[in-house]
């Protein structure tokens, strides 16, 4: 059943699992505004070979994390991630974040067992109609853009990850609505919610019991500088992600190794093998704007990305971004 949202947009309700069309790209570019936002949400450069397409629902968006300020959980509304649909930052300056993209429901069709798109070829959105919507051009400027910052021209970008704060808002941690909505979209099955509900429910216990208000985030056990590790790792090279216990023999007090934060959703990682995916070189800001250009090792590996289960306020977050790896917490295989 298609449902309408406050803005005119469909709100097709999708669950994991289930297939759909991303819709033209005239139709797309009709639902956005000047800015090329549905819901202050931008549709990418990256996105545009996609129109047409039909790709499997990953998971549903309606909540994910604050990566820019306190990594606590939003909420967005009538979005979804798709299988394997990553940027691939060549609108964003060759941006090696390979962030999972977020989709407006406004943005695809159902597809039917039998291929078929019924009740939803008619694409209607009032408040872009009324706009005229964006055009192609318009996107490209939106996601690059010069800066003038003491004489000196500055290149900036604009993402879905740079606008995260204004396509969402806040959600409380203990609201029970979000984690519902975890369970009757597909997100989660019924024996992992009650697994890391019931972790968390623990470790709060914890939190409580010894007044360490930072647990699970123990510090880590390094004296002093540590070695950059030169294993030189390259793509489709198989590691092994060395023990929990060796990789806390790197950290500092702030669980990190030559400034590279070890979150706690690398842990359940520790002894499984993986292969390389790339290298990381450069990244935006999320803050900012700005390209950073990373000059030690920065490792991503395949298949190897956060499962939002082990964190604080921020469970079952369906965002699977790809943590950073050192060298130092890997061994060659």
């Amino acid at each position: 059943m298609e449902h309408r949202s406050g803005s005119g947009a469909s709100e097709l309700r999708l669950r994991a699992g289930e297939w759909v069309e991303v819709r033209s790209e005239a139709e797309i570019l009709l639902s956005l505004d000047e800015n090329g936002c549905l819901d202050n949400l931008p549709f990418m450069p990256e996105m545009l070979k996609y129109c047409g397409k039909r790709l499997r629902v990953q998971k549903s968006a309606h909540k994910t994390c604050d990566t820019i300020h306190n990594y606590r959980t939003r909420g967005m509304s009538n979005a979804v991630h798709l299988e394997g649909v990553r940027c691939d930052g060549s609108a964003h300056g060759a941006c090696q974040a390979l962030c999972l993209i977020f989709w407006k429901e406004a943005w695809l069709k159902r597809v039917t067992a039998g291929g078929d798109t019924p009740g939803e070829a008619q694409f209607t959105h009032t408040s872009a109609q009324a706009s005229g919507g964006a055009s192609a051009e318009g996107l490209a400027r939106y996601a690059c853009y010069n800066v003038v910052k003491n004489g000196a021209t500055e290149t900036r970008y604009r993402c879905q990850t740079t606008d995260l704060l204004k396509a969402t808002k806040p959600l409380d941690w203990h609201d029970p609505r979000h984690y519902w909505r975890d369970l009757t979209s597909g997100n989660v099955g019924i024996f992992t919610f009650i697994r890391y509900v019931g972790l968390a429910a623990l470790r709060v216990l914890i939190r409580r019991v010894t007044g360490n208000s930072a647990y699970p985030y123990v510090p880590g056990l390094a004296q002093g500088e540590v070695k950059e590790s030169r294993l030189n790792l390259q793509p489709g090279e198989t590691v092994k992600i060395k023990p929990v216990n060796e990789i806390y023999q790197t950290l500092d007090q702030r669980r990190k190794t030559r400034g590279l934060s070890y979150d706690v959703e690398m842990e359940p990682f520790s002894g499984q093998r993986a292969k390389v995916l790339t290298r990381i070189e450069r990244i935006i800001d999320e803050r900012s704007g700005k390209m950073l250009k990373l000059n030690s090792d920065c490792i991503v590996l395949d298949d190897v990305y956060c499962g939002g289960c082990q964190s604080r306020n921020r469970l079952f977050c369906p965002r699977a971004i790809y943590p950073y790896w050192r060298e130092q917490w890997l061994e060659r295989t």
